[in-house]
């Protein structure tokens, strides 16, 4: 039996009492918004801030958390050795807000060699290597990139065996819950059930096949084949949800009706406190023996008691911590750094060319004041630095960290000298080729390190790019992303789904879609189409468009004609990535980008694009008019 950890009843308020710091004790404070604007070189005062740490995302785990009573137990039964292994770990912290808890049960394939090192392998690591994976990751990657890795090396270990089949070898099944969501991910004879409003519904399947009578055989486990397919299913949870996982000892001499028939009697005669989810996995146990289970037998149970219910109030306190900072002038000083220009001012936010004690240059991006009140845009000012911590690409702006006592809601990054890509564009239009494939190349770059955390930029365009004067791009606004371990967490704000720009954004952002990363190589097509036009692609109508219907209306002109020196080849590229349907266009910017660069391009012969593609509304004008035609020949000659 491996047991990673076990915690009879435990809830996020608790978890997190061993990571509160100064910041959660502060007070919201506000700054008047007729607050003077001294030119004079005078420090910044603000009502007694909390100091000394930097933004998180607290706010997503206050209130009123997730509570959960488990409890497991792990029995040889007949058997001289005890090849299942089970695991639950209920971390302290944001990870159990960006994570979750994690329940996993695995059972060793009796023929394989090395069953019982195969289900301790899988539960201690992917336990292990699940909280290890980025908290932008949902839970769907993060669990299925651990299962990845964990299947080749058990597959790899297996093959010092005659028949790597027969090597380390186990059925897995996993848990995982996750703010009002449970995750299940299995493959194996494993199973996980859910006990609600006196139903039981079994959540998984068995992936045996049976031979002979009672004779089966595994299809699919942990070990078995170099590549693994995990059944993957998500689903809502509800307070007084119960879920069992169990291995085939108890299953297999035990009915769905049975144990249902257990854990009703269980609900009802519990208060689950202590020891009670434990007790009924031993009882379970027992009865499976005496029911003449001839198998290891392994049993959890996880009890929801409470639901995350956060109030907006709540949330906007926690975020509020600290106040925002004023308009600032050249000479003004914020907690040490001193303004020397002010480079950039709208009315969302501020960007100052700061300085330290040592000379040392920054960028300060503030809120503004006039989203005082605002908890959705306090939370997307507060997840820009979050997320632009966990970025680290050259082609992307770097967030420093400051070891100064933050007394105002700031973020600081490194300083870059040079134009902002719109800038740039206006001084060079219609660019040659090679020079837009060195910049479209970086951009591509620095958009894929997003990807690679799970992370949707959302609003690519010239604006939100930079180029140094060495001509190196970065990426420098996060302000719009989808992060998708953020949005699993539940929480009470209304976030914006529309916040790209409209020329630059792809049809199913604006249209409210669920998107992927084919929404920012659309963004990345557009910017490479006005890089080399000079314009924008469908005559700059993209912005006016609000409905599918507008946008299937629009007719695509090719890049070589504003700029003759543009190849077809290209044309055909650039068409392919600014397809309106998302399935038209290239898997990903990399693909795009691959495919724009492909050595040897000057003899690329240009490929042929249906009609549909290249001008929807021709196409459907003449499948419309052959429909016409056919109806008056019915009319005269039948």
């Amino acid at each position: 039996m491996t047991v990673n950890k076990l915690s009879k009843q435990v809830t996020d308020n608790q978890a997190l009492g061993s990571g509160l710091s100064a910041c959660d004790s502060f007070h919201p404070q506000s700054v008047p918004s007729n607050q003077s604007n001294s030119t004079e070189h005078n420090d910044i005062e603000l009502p007694s801030p909390n100091t000394g740490c930097e933004q998180t995302i607290d706010h997503l785990s206050h209130g009123q958390s997730l509570t959960v009573t488990v409890g497991q137990s792990s029995n040889a039964g007949v058997k001289a050795e005890n090849q299942d292994a089970i695991g639950i770990r209920i971390p302290e912290g944001l990870a159990l807000t960006t994570k979750g808890i994690v329940s996993v049960i695995s059972d060793g394939v009796s023929t394989a060699e090395a069953a019982a090192q195969a289900s301790q392998i899988s539960v201690t690591n992917f336990i292990a290597d699940y909280y290890s994976t980025p908290d932008t990751w949902g839970v769907q990657t993060s669990s299925t990139k651990v299962l990845t890795a964990l299947n080749r090396w058990l597959y790899g270990l297996g093959q010092d065996y005659r028949d790597a089949r027969r090597g380390f070898v186990c059925t897995f099944s996993a848990l995982v819950l996750k703010s009002c969501s449970a995750h299940i991910l299995h493959a194996g004879d494993s199973r996980v059930y859910l006990f609600r409003d006196g139903q039981i519904s079994r959540l998984t399947q068995d992936h045996v096949t049976e031979v002979s009578g009672s004779k089966t055989y595994l299809t699919r486990a942990l070990g078995m084949d170099v590549k693994l397919s995990v059944d993957y299913r998500k689903l809502s949870i509800r307070q007084g949800d119960v879920f069992l996982l169990t291995t085939d000892g108890i299953h297999d001499v035990l009915t769905d009706n049975e144990l249902a028939s257990r854990l009703s009697r269980f609900v009802q005669t519990n208060q689950f406190q202590d020891n009670d989810c434990e007790h009924f996995c031993q009882q379970l146990i027992a009865k499976a023996l005496d029911c003449a289970s001839n198998d290891n037998l392994s049993a959890q149970l996880l009890f929801i008691s409470d639901l995350p219910d956060q109030q907006i109030e709540d949330v906007y306190q926690q975020l509020s911590d600290k106040p925002f900072p004023p308009p600032m002038n050249v000479g003004n000083k914020l907690d040490g750094y001193q303004v020397t220009h002010i480079l950039h001012q709208s009315q969302r936010s501020q960007v100052y060319r700061v300085v330290d004690s040592d000379g040392n240059a920054y960028c300060m991006k503030t809120p503004s004041v006039n989203y005082l009140d605002d908890a959705a845009y306090i939370e997307r000012f507060v997840l820009e630095s979050w997320v632009g911590n966990r970025i680290q690409n050259p082609n992307v702006v770097k967030v420093c960290h400051s070891s100064r006592h933050k007394s105002a809601v700031y973020y600081l990054t490194e300083f870059l000298g040079g134009v902002s890509l719109s800038q740039w564009i206006e001084h060079n239009p219609k660019s040659s080729v090679e020079t837009v494939f060195t910049f479209v190349k970086q951009i591509e770059a620095g958009v894929r390190a997003f990807h690679r955390k799970e992370t949707l930029h959302q609003d690519l365009k010239p604006d939100n790019i930079f180029v140094t004067r060495q001509e190196q791009v970065k990426i420098i606004d996060f302000g719009s992303c989808y992060i998708k371990g953020i949005a699993e967490i539940a929480t009470p704000l209304v976030r914006d789904k529309i916040l790209g720009t409209a020329d630059y954004s792809a049809p199913e952002l604006i249209l409210g879609y669920q998107a992927d990363s084919r929404a920012d190589l659309f963004s990345l097509a557009v910017i490479t189409y006005e890089m080399l036009a000079g314009q924008l692609p469908f005559a700059g109508k993209l912005a006016q468009c609000k409905t599918r219907h507008d946008y299937l209306k629009l007719s695509y002109i090719p890049v070589y004609q504003p700029n003759p020196m543009v190849p077809e080849w290209v044309d055909d590229v650039l068409r392919k990535a600014l397809s309106i349907e998302p399935s038209f266009r290239f898997a990903d910017t990399h693909e795009f980008v691959h495919e724009l660069t492909r050595v040897n391009y000057p003899s690329r012969k240009s490929e042929f694009v249906p009609l549909i593609q290249r001008d929807p509304t021709r196409f459907w004008q003449a499948v419309s008019a052959i429909l016409l035609m056919c109806l008056l020949l019915s009319i005269f000659f039948f």
